[in-house]
């Protein structure tokens, strides 16, 4: 085989230093498995597997890959398409019928390619319930009766959608008539020699051969705290790094699925606008240092991992962490810094100085904070929690390499930032910070019809909250003002990291939030 690009070196000792920091016997760590042309060439793992046992992880321990589920839930569809049964085209009520006419004529492709503008039932169940609410996979679609407005019209935008991969979850079984794990073990595992891999539907169910999950508490250890719903084609999956080489491997002359079904798993989609969203069909076709790769992460609560691929280098690399604060993206970035020659030289870091404000957009409502932090600038947008974030030689501040598949950028200017995602630009215009205003005759409760949740805000000796009751659960927030009519939403206790924006309507009647990725969602006063 002929690579554009070939590795330069293969260095265990370079790989190990990596590591280092997760090298230990006290705390959770990394299982890695890399492979140069098909061949493994380096396995290990670092840490513990639970912090209950002395038990080292290894690349031949169960892992949570999450998301990384999505391509093999589309390819278990592409097989039934194959089979005649079903066709990417058809429209999701076809499959699921009682769906709310607002869902009618999304096709199947565009709920594998996140271009539905549906809502995502897990944002949305995150937030009316809790995470920790065990809400099933068929509840949450059954949201998809009620719910009657959507994110934005098909094809227009891109937004990464679990809600849609639950819809197509919910396809791939009514047409097999398998749950979705057998189809996924009969057709795909156990051709391809992954006999360690499986659907795992609850993180409270006993796996054996599993690794535990780890949250940070905040004070410099962990905690056991997981998530309450269920989780099939999304990101239920668990695997060993062994298995998943086998699987990139397998990716270079697939013999599960046809030629053309490959190719429409890799190709990107491209909107309305034009815009190529380089996401095909649980796939995502990524830039990093002139080279191309193909890749598809996944973030579990207390842990994440990354596949990845350098197919001109023939270079695959599967990393897994159990424990929250380590990247697996960032890691496998670093692997493929050390490995691949060629690679066009990293930007050198900015040394301007970070800048502060916030700011909103008239048209869409999004909001946009920078923050300067210890010299670091972060980059804060409908509520989330900053991101660190680099300006570029015209001063645009950068996403991270690891997120730069969302195609978002921001330019900030003293009077008007620009908001750049996915081939549209939205100016936003700076406003003026508030942080000591009161929430005044903003408490009360309201509801929100179409997920059937009440929420009550109030301003006591604790500070101002936000209280949601849903169909399943209940979840309570901390709010702070960003300004009078704005206020971040951060939920309490483990998930501090689940946090969005509260828009407040002048006449005090009603709020929108946007929250993770559900967007925009109004609250009418009771």
């Amino acid at each position: 085989m002929t690579f554009e690009t070939t590795h330069s070196r293969f260095d265990e000792a370079a790989i190990d230093a990596i590591f280092a920091a997760l090298d230990q016997g006290s705390k959770p760590g990394a299982a890695v498995a890399v492979a140069i042309g098909g061949t493994p060439v380096y396995r290990k793992g670092f840490g513990l597997a639970s912090m209950e046992l002395p038990v080292l992880l290894s690349p031949t321990m169960r892992m949570r890959i999450g998301s990384t589920t999505k391509h093999f839930a589309c390819l278990a569809f592409m097989l039934l398409c194959e089979d005649g049964l079903a066709s990417i085209e058809d429209p999701v009520e076809k499959y699921v019928p009682e769906v709310h006419p607002v869902a009618h004529g999304v096709t199947m492709r565009q709920l594998m390619g996140h271009t539905s503008g549906l809502r995502d039932m897990l944002s949305v169940t995150m937030f009316s319930n809790g995470t920790g609410a065990p809400v099933s996979d068929a509840q949450m679609v059954e949201y998809y009766r009620t719910i009657d407005d959507v994110d934005f019209a098909p094809q227009t935008d891109w937004s990464y959608n679990n809600g849609a991969y639950m819809l197509l979850t919910a396809a791939i079984e009514r047409l097999s008539e398998q749950p979705l794990e057998t189809v996924l073990r009969d057709r795909i595992f156990l051709p391809i020699g992954m006999n360690d891999t499986l659907l795992r539907r609850w993180d409270t169910d006993f796996v054996g051969n599993s690794a535990m999950l780890h949250m940070i508490d905040g004070k410099g250890g962990f905690t056991r705290d997981h998530m309450g719903m269920e989780i099939t084609g999304a990101g239920g999956m668990a695997s060993t790094m062994d298995d998943m080489l086998l699987w990139l491997k397998h990716m270079d002359a697939p013999f599960v699925g046809t030629a053309e079904t490959w190719k429409l798993m890799r190709e990107p989609q491209t909107l309305t606008n034009g815009t190529i969203t380089g996401y095909g069909f649980g796939l995502m076709t990524v830039p990093y240092r002139g080279v191309t790769t193909v890749q598809h992460g996944g973030g579990v609560i207390g842990g994440n991992s990354q596949m990845i691929k350098v197919p001109s280098a023939g270079l695959d690399i599967s990393v897994a962490v159990n424990r929250a604060d380590a990247s697996a993206a960032d890691l496998s970035n670093q692997i493929i810094d050390l490995m691949v020659e060629g690679l066009t030289p990293e930007p050198e870091k900015s040394e301007a100085e970070p800048v502060e404000g916030l700011y909103v957009s008239p048209t869409s409502g999004r909001v946009v904070e920078l923050v300067a932090n210890d010299g670091m600038q972060l980059f804060s947008y409908d509520g989330a929690p900053g991101l660190p974030v680099q300006p570029d030689e015209e001063g645009v501040l950068q996403v991270p390499p690891a997120m730069r598949f969302m195609q978002t950028s921001f330019a900030p200017g003293d009077g008007a930032g620009t908001f750049h995602e996915f081939g549209k630009s939205d100016i936003m215009e700076r406003v003026e910070p508030d942080p000591g205003a009161a929430l005044g005759e903003r408490t009360g409760v309201y509801r929100a019809e179409g997920i059937g949740a009440r929420a009550t805000i109030t301003e006591g000796e604790e500070g101002p909250r936000l209280f949601v009751e849903g169909r399943h659960g209940k979840a309570c927030y901390t709010l702070a003002p960003l300004n009078g009519s704005i206020w971040r939403a951060t939920a309490m206790g483990a998930f501090s990291m689940l946090a969005g924006a509260v828009t407040f309507a002048p006449d005090a009647k009603s709020f929108e939030i946007t929250f993770t990725r559900m967007r925009h969602l109004r609250f009418t006063r009771v």
